[in-house]
């Protein structure tokens, strides 16, 4: 007798009765890039359509996001003046907490996840302390503490540490709980390969190393056990959540990933995932819609129950079409 697989296929209704993994807009999260100033809503060139937004362009933007029914956002700050401590991160009237404090008055249910790294205020661009061109593992881990509570007491659901020092977590945990913000959750950017996949980042958060490269605080690419004793020990500090980044390349990652870990699975897809999509599709050469609902389910279907993309828009609308 023959086997027919394909009597699953025959109709769409069937193949979504049937499909095995699911993408909705309540996996999404959307990163957004705040800067000083009023009226800003100004197109990254090497991401097209994303912005840098003022904080009152980022409200009008935060009304959007809410009505398609994303449940978060992830904020990059840009400050206009950097210095060699990044102190911007952890003033309290620096760009992100005065974001936050706009955000929460305005959207109190939307989720507001602030980035904890020092890259975009550091005048050097790197993710922590230079000493003698060497970048400090623990006293960069203390400025960026300071900058965690100081962005939960602006109003921040969670805090996602992205510098990958060693004993951020723990830190970052105990400074919170010290300051009275234990119902903050903590959101560890876990494994977070060094990779040739965030250059349209560094262009958006003009964040682009002024010498040398991040691989002695990034993981190495061609490492995966590594990634899960990074996990293991962000799970021991306190993390509540767990990130793998890039995604797509690293697929593998979250699976094993998600096989170890008992607490929630972010993967983060990258700038330079977005660019090529978006760049691919201008050319005519993929269909972008198609691409991109294949990607961010390849992402769920290996392990990650958020997707932090940079299409969350048009995946929220995409897939309310689609719901019709």
């Amino acid at each position: 007798m023959i086997k027919r697989p394909r009597r699953l296929r025959v109709s769409a209704e069937i193949r979504k009765l049937v499909r095995e993994t699911s993408v909705t807009v309540e996996d999404l999260i959307y990163p957004l890039f705040i800067v000083e100033g009023e009226g800003i809503r100004k197109e990254i060139p090497s991401m097209p359509g994303v912005f840098h937004l003022s904080i009152d362009m980022f409200l009008m933007e935060l009304d959007e996001v809410q009505k398609l029914g994303i449940p978060g956002v992830l904020l990059f700050g840009i400050p206009d003046r950097k210095d060699e401590a990044g102190s911007q991160a952890y003033d309290d009237n620096g760009i992100i907490q005065r974001a936050l404090r706009a955000a929460k008055s305005s959207f109190p249910n939307l989720l507001l996840i602030a980035d904890v790294c020092l890259c975009e205020y550091t005048s050097h661009g790197h993710c922590g302390v230079v000493e003698a061109g060497k970048i400090l593992n623990d006293s960069s881990v203390e400025l960026i503490a300071k900058s965690a509570v100081s962005y939960a007491a602006a109003g921040a659901d969670i805090i996602a540490p992205s510098d990958m020092m060693d004993g951020r977590i723990a830190a970052i945990r105990s400074a919170l709980d010290g300051n009275g913000y234990t119902d903050i959750a903590v959101m560890a950017y876990s494994a977070k390969y060094s990779s040739s996949f965030y250059g349209p980042f560094r262009d958006a958060a003009q964040s682009k190393p002024a010498f040398g490269d991040r691989k002695t605080y990034q993981m190495d690419y061609g490492n995966a056990r590594e990634a899960l004793r990074e996990v293991e020990l962000d799970i021991e500090e306190g993390a509540d959540i767990v990130m793998v980044k890039p995604a797509l390349a690293y697929l593998d990652i979250i699976n094993e990933v998600s096989r170890y870990s008992n607490v929630p699975v972010a993967a983060y897809s990258v700038s330079g995932e977005y660019s090529m999509i978006k760049a691919a599709a201008a050319n005519g050469w993929i269909d972008e819609k198609g691409a991109v609902l294949e990607a961010v389910t390849a992402i769920k279907r290996a392990g990650a129950k958020i997707i932090i993309t940079y299409f969350a828009k048009q995946l929220a609308a995409w897939l309310k079409e689609d719901s019709l």
